[in-house]
């Protein structure tokens, strides 16, 4: 081997080292916590998931996800995913790994804040409607219009009328959705209580997750019966034919990641799609071409 394929294949390395490393930084991170809250419990952090297996199903998956998108791009279809469950459920994780090595021109996702002023005179709906696809594109939404069946509802920030006009139109509006063409999605990410207490004692303990929890998650810890009322109601009257829910189950974070990716996969009729070859054009050079100088005071200080 040449010296200068050698240092080529040295490059080749690296960048495709770099590239997993994201999914590896944000494993360290997972594992990172379990640690802190066993040293502040004095337990031993659970054994999940073989981490040689669920980087190779994950990897595999992600494979499957461009085929999904290219074909979505090409076809002009529209795709919505509804992320639901409790306060630290673990549907921010799934999320991550699914648009990670997308287009996020194809593949966005809408987290919408607690509606203004305005929006809360609105028809219901409508503050999602803006963010629902166009041909070719993808949204997952980290909530969605079901806020009105959970939190607005335990919180006391809807009426008891409001709460029933939205199951007796919420059918109606996703069978809409999918009689326009929209493929629609529903998860709800299912933890435990002691599951849930586990992880939000992870987020007290580690100053890089604090933000995560909010006064209404540490209020939603008091309200755990009345949330579990509200999310039995809202299963039984809005799984339907056309828009069914799923569950995930959700106390084992990978398991959890690569079961709702795998079945998202199985929920749309997907094909690889065909691709022009690429070649790179020959770089044009021109003799009379001379980079002008940049001053060092510009450059970012090589501190690593």
């Amino acid at each position: 081997m040449t010296q200068s394929s050698s240092t080529l294949q040295r490059r080749i390395e690296r960048e495709l080292a770099d590239d997993i490393d994201e999914e590896f930084e944000m494993e360290l991170d997972d594992d990172r916590l379990d640690k802190l809250l066993a040293e502040a419990d004095g337990h031993q952090a659970g054994e999940g998931l073989d981490r040689r297996v669920y980087f190779k199903e994950l990897l595999r998956l992600q494979g499957e996800l461009i085929k999904l998108q290219d074909w979505v791009a090409s076809t002009k279809h529209k795709v919505v995913v509804l992320f639901e469950g409790r306060d630290a459920a673990g549907k921010g994780g799934v999320i991550k790994r699914i648009t990670q090595r997308l287009n996020p021109r194809i593949c966005r996702v809408a987290a919408l804040p607690a509606p203004n002023e305005r929006e809360r005179t609105q028809w219901y709906f409508q503050r999602y409607v803006s963010h629902l696809p166009a041909g070719g594109e993808i949204v997952l939404f980290d909530r969605s219009w079901y806020n009105r069946a959970g939190v607005e509802r335990v919180m006391g920030f809807c009426t008891e009328e409001q709460v029933q006009e939205f199951f007796r139109s919420v059918p109606e509006f996703e069978h809409m959705l999918t009689r326009s063409g929209t493929i629609l999605l529903k998860y709800w990410f299912s933890i435990t209580d002691d599951e849930q207490q586990f992880r939000f004692m992870m987020r007290i303990q580690d100053p890089l997750k604090q933000w995560k929890l909010s006064p209404m998650d540490v209020e939603s810890r008091k309200r755990w019966e009345q949330y579990t009322k509200a999310k039995e109601e809202m299963l039984e009257k809005t799984h339907t034919r056309i828009a069914p829910w799923w569950i995930v189950d959700a106390v084992d974070k990978k398991r959890a990641r690569l079961n709702c990716i795998s079945h998202l996969l199985t929920q749309v009729p997907y094909q690889a799609v065909t691709h022009t070859p690429v070649a790179l054009p020959k770089r044009v050079r021109h003799p009379d071409y001379h980079r002008g100088p940049i001053s060092k005071e510009m450059y970012v200080p090589a501190r690593y």
